[in-house]
């Protein structure tokens, strides 16, 4: 599916890195037109080590995107299309019984691939969404007493609709926690939107879409991001918008460890986008939306206002108020 990339060895610069992250947004940019800062968040998700969540209806792009994900940067990719009568064995593999010998062998499911794209993931029941959680968090697999590694580097991009949608499972709390990132593409502007009926048609565009880096340049990115500086004083102002989630009244449930510790690695992703080795509060305020809004639980949604939209809503307004460090 995608063209061997050139491997350019360790990520030695901020500067470079912040190259290898705007090939990727060029090449993601072909397939996912008039998106730029969605596209910029989903390269930083990337980078920091983490998962994506693409919350959306039908026919904005989400599969188009996470596909062209894979072919920049040259991973093993594998689409799992979430169903109602999807079972957990059906992702992850199974024992296989060979008679000519009488003994057993594990065959691996789609999940081990380097990216894997669950794609309208609330559409199975909640055990078979579970099923990815050990993936997600430890990158193995655990089965029938014997413990499977994960290709590494390794992603799963999830998509699903809408909860109001029929046919849908609302995502486990602990399944939700384990995304890094969560966004919406929503519609194109007009403009792009002519152009892309005028220009393209019906055509995928994936085939514009090259290979700019590799799996082993991209885990050398991930191992650099752990370098970025997190100045004593900005991790303080982390958990201080932690510990205000924690107590706002509009929320039964605030921002977890987990959550403080993954605005942490996005924030040093994108600190990267500036060629910087330094995490500064713009950084945090950056991705604290994108990595939290999915992260809190509301006490009562607003009439009118979707739950998501009012997350993101309250997480912003806790950021005007939580004073930032100099």
């Amino acid at each position: 599916m995608t063209q061997p990339a050139r491997v350019l060895g360790p990520v030695p610069s901020p500067a470079s890195a912040r190259a290898v992250m705007e090939r990727l947004a060029a090449q993601l940019g072909r397939a996912v037109q008039g998106k730029p800062e969605e596209v910029r968040r989903v390269v930083t998700c990337v980078v920091a080590g983490g998962h994506l969540l693409l919350e959306d209806m039908p026919g904005v792009g989400k599969t188009t995107l996470a596909e062209a994900l894979a072919r920049a940067c040259a991973l093993s990719f594998s689409r799992i299309q979430f169903t109602a009568d999807l079972l957990p064995a059906d992702i992850l593999g199974a024992q296989v019984f060979h008679a000519q010998t009488a003994t057993f062998s594990f065959r691996p499911g789609p999940l081990f691939r380097q990216l894997v794209l669950a794609d309208e993931l609330n559409r199975a029941p909640p055990r078979t969404q579970s099923a990815l959680l050990e993936g997600m968090a430890q990158g193995q697999v655990s089965l029938d007493g014997e413990t499977h590694p994960l290709p590494s580097p390794f992603t799963v991009v999830a998509t699903q609709n809408p909860v109001d949608f029929s046919g849908t499972y609302p995502l486990p709390d602990s399944q939700l926690d384990r995304f890094l990132v969560r966004l919406s593409l929503g519609h194109p502007s007009p403009d792009v939107e002519a152009r892309l009926l005028t220009t393209r048609g019906a055509a995928s565009p994936l085939p514009s879409v090259e290979a700019v880096t590799g799996p082993e340049e991209l885990a050398s990115l991930r191992d650099f991001v752990q370098d970025v500086k997190l100045d004593a004083a900005v991790a303080e102002y982390v958990v201080r918008l932690a510990r205000a989630t924690r107590e706002h009244g509009d929320l039964e449930r605030g921002a977890s460890t987990r959550a403080v510790l993954a605005l942490g690695s996005a924030a040093r992703a994108q600190a990267l986008w500036e060629g910087r080795d330094f995490v500064t509060p713009g950084d945090v305020r950056a991705m604290l939306v994108p990595c939290w809004a999915h992260r809190v639980l509301l006490r009562s949604a607003v009439q009118g206002v979707s739950a998501r939209d009012e997350a993101a809503h309250l997480v912003e307004e806790i950021a005007r108020k939580v004073a930032a460090p100099r």
